[in-house]
């Protein structure tokens, strides 16, 4: 099934990464569901890019403009070359939905809970809204 997802940082102007393309294999029935599938997938994504062996890696101008938005301009390189558990990015995928880090909207209409059952439609447009913690101090 093919749908959309954005992703947004309150307090930037632009999407972090913007309107991209999904592809997902089961149809969720739930809010957990949809995550873990969205979650699974993009460890899958970020694994397989470990594997690949760029020798010349360069930023075009585009590529420069959209990280700079997002705050980091880097080549997304792992450092550490340890692949992501899937497993681990689950749970705390799931932890930070219920703890309120970020919140889920199909279509227009805001996922509240992650047991809460869904109706997700070929070319459905999702957004995972991050939101940002203040930091600072109270004196």
């Amino acid at each position: 099934m093919k749908i959309f997802i954005n992703v947004k940082q309150l307090g930037k102007w632009k999407d972090a990464i913007g309107r991209k393309e999904f592809l997902i294999e089961t149809v969720p029935a739930t809010t957990a569901e949809l995550i873990v599938a969205v979650v699974i997938r993009q460890v899958q994504e970020y694994n397989e890019r470990l594997d690949q062996n760029d020798l010349l890696k360069y930023l075009t101008d585009a590529e420069i403009e959209e990280k700079a938005t997002s705050g980091k301009v880097s080549f997304g390189v792992n450092y550490n070359g340890l692949p992501a558990d899937a497993e681990k990015a689950v749970r705390n995928a799931l932890q930070s939905f219920e703890d309120g880090i970020f919140r889920v909207f199909l279509n227009d209409t805001e996922l509240e809970s992650l047991d809460e059952t869904i109706q997700l439609q070929e070319e459905d447009k999702l957004t995972f809204i991050r939101l940002t913690m203040l930091a600072g101090r109270i004196w």
